[in-house]
């Protein structure tokens, strides 16, 4: 048994999980009705269905963020102005008429994603090929990237106003859970069976661990961390097409502001190393649930908006300082001097 204890507590995604359970478990305490669900107009409401639902976009970052992170041990920080760009493409793609699409809406999204990539290509080719260090690489699209994004609305907030363009951020006639939610799942899955079935996962832990030795095996490290870095602008792409969907138009300003922080968040508090290497998909999907379900609580116990990032900030300081390697050590000196003690005492 004590074998069986000692396995689950090892596993990269035991802090994670009792990281998420705590903070939902604290929400019984102070939100009775927290876990309430209910049905109105055949969908489901209640701040689970809300915090899954919110937790979408960050959930897709988070999966980007995370390959980025694998491979190259450094962090992408323009994807929500990415994301904001990609939005201004699609809303400006399709137009505001009231009637019909200035071009077909597979278009427009289309349109919207390739941004999304084109971005990433700008992003990777300066990390992998000038070997700009990932951070200040990203920090030019993060300056930039809502310039671009007023420049193709033209300093002004584009509304969609064909209804059908929000279903992709809201539900779906007849079905009563929400369109992201299905976005994210899609997402994770064909993240997830890329890496599982194919030699890139390998790839991009190798590259991560020791980029050198990698090459010395015939791995193309460069080629392994461009292609991570236009993912992860696929996935801004993504996210950002769900956020303007929900709002049905497209705030420059807005959309995407500081997510790029909480989807490194969503990282590292799903036991990733920001070192790169080893990874775990599953635990930043947790990670990023974890998030989202603490932001959703403190607006719940009626936290205000400029309140919240102090609340969120030292909750996110506790949990990543409990997962830190020091405190491991920490906590297993704890372990053997009270075993010692106990043992002495018998």
């Amino acid at each position: 048994m004590s074998k069986f204890i000692q396995k689950i507590t090892r596993s990269q995604l035991f802090l994670p999980i009792v990281a998420l359970i705590l903070v939902l478990v604290f929400n019984v305490i102070k939100t009775p009705t927290f876990f309430k669900i209910t049905i109105m107009n055949g969908t489901l409401y209640g701040f689970i269905i809300d915090i899954i639902n919110r937790a979408s976009e960050l959930v897709i970052l988070a999966i980007g963020m995370t390959v980025v992170v694998a491979s190259s041990a450094g962090t992408d920080i323009s994807v929500g102005a990415v994301a904001a760009v990609s939005a201004a493409i699609i809303c400006y793609s399709l137009g505001p008429s009231q009637e019909a699409y200035q071009v077909p809406y597979l278009v427009g999204i289309s349109l919207g994603l390739l941004g999304g990539v084109l971005c990433g290509i700008w992003n990777g080719f300066l990390v992998a090929k000038m070997k700009i260090q990932p951070m200040v690489a990203t920090l030019i699209l993060y300056t930039a990237g809502r310039g671009i994004a007023q420049l193709i609305c033209a300093g002004q907030i584009i509304h969609v106003e064909k209804t059908d363009y929000r279903l992709l951020g809201s539900f779906l006639p007849g079905v009563p859970f929400p369109t992201p939610v299905f976005v994210a799942i899609l997402v994770v899955f064909i993240t997830w069976a890329m890496l599982r079935y194919t030699a890139l996962g390998m790839y991009i832990q190798a590259v991560g661990i020791n980029s050198k030795a990698g090459r010395l095996v015939g791995i193309n490290s460069s080629m392994i961390i461009f292609l991570t870095y236009i993912y992860c602008g696929l996935c801004s792409g993504i996210s950002g097409s769900i956020m303007s969907s929900r709002i049905a138009a497209c705030d420059a300003n807005n959309i995407g502001l500081n997510y790029e922080l909480d989807a490194i968040l969503a990282v590292a508090l799903g036991g990733n190393s920001l070192g790169g290497g080893k990874f775990s998909l599953a635990g930043s999907v947790i990670g990023a649930i974890t998030i989202q379900a603490l932001t959703t609580s403190l607006y719940a116990m009626q936290v205000t908006a400029d309140q919240l990032p102090i609340y969120k900030a030292i909750v996110v300081v506790i949990i990543v300082a409990i997962q830190s390697s020091e405190f491991k050590k920490w906590f297993s000196n704890l372990k053997r001097k009270h075993a010692i003690k106990a043992e002495a005492a018998s």
